[in-house]
């Protein structure tokens, strides 16, 4: 079996079914990283609940649909983002200033830009929504 990226999959199912404007998807595989993202989306508004069922193959998540995602994506490599620099990778992926978010990856968890850039931490790039 290839190794699969679970947060690129996660993301790419999650784009798929909203465009196909379905109120619900199911996920996986899942990782302990995909529960972190999740939960930050769900906070940001973008799903709605989501529940992870452990079937022993992987896992997989159960994720409501708000219909609020018009594009989103993983970001590979991983790059590294100091604190002061979320501004130019904002220009690079997403659409204007206010509109959307990247996912950070920091040592306090995975935690919007927003939310990184305010606390003062830097981290690595690992996605973005809008």
């Amino acid at each position: 079996m290839p190794a699969t990226n679970v947060l690129a999959n996660l993301f790419v199912t999650l784009y798929n079914t909203e465009a196909r404007r379905r109120g619900d998807c199911i996920i996986m595989p899942t990782s302990k990283l995909g529960i972190e993202v999740l939960k930050t989306l769900q906070k940001s508004g973008y799903i709605g609940e989501f529940e992870h069922v452990d079937d022993r193959r992987g896992g997989k998540f159960k994720v409501k649909l708000l219909a609020k995602i018009t594009k989103c994506g993983a970001i590979t490599p991983r790059f590294k983002v100091k604190r002061t620099e979320y501004n130019e990778w904002e220009q690079q992926y997403l659409p204007s200033y206010s509109r959307g978010m990247l996912l950070v990856t920091t040592n306090q968890g995975v935690m919007s830009h927003h939310d990184a850039a305010n606390k003062g931490l830097g981290g690595l790039l690992i996605g973005y929504v809008y």
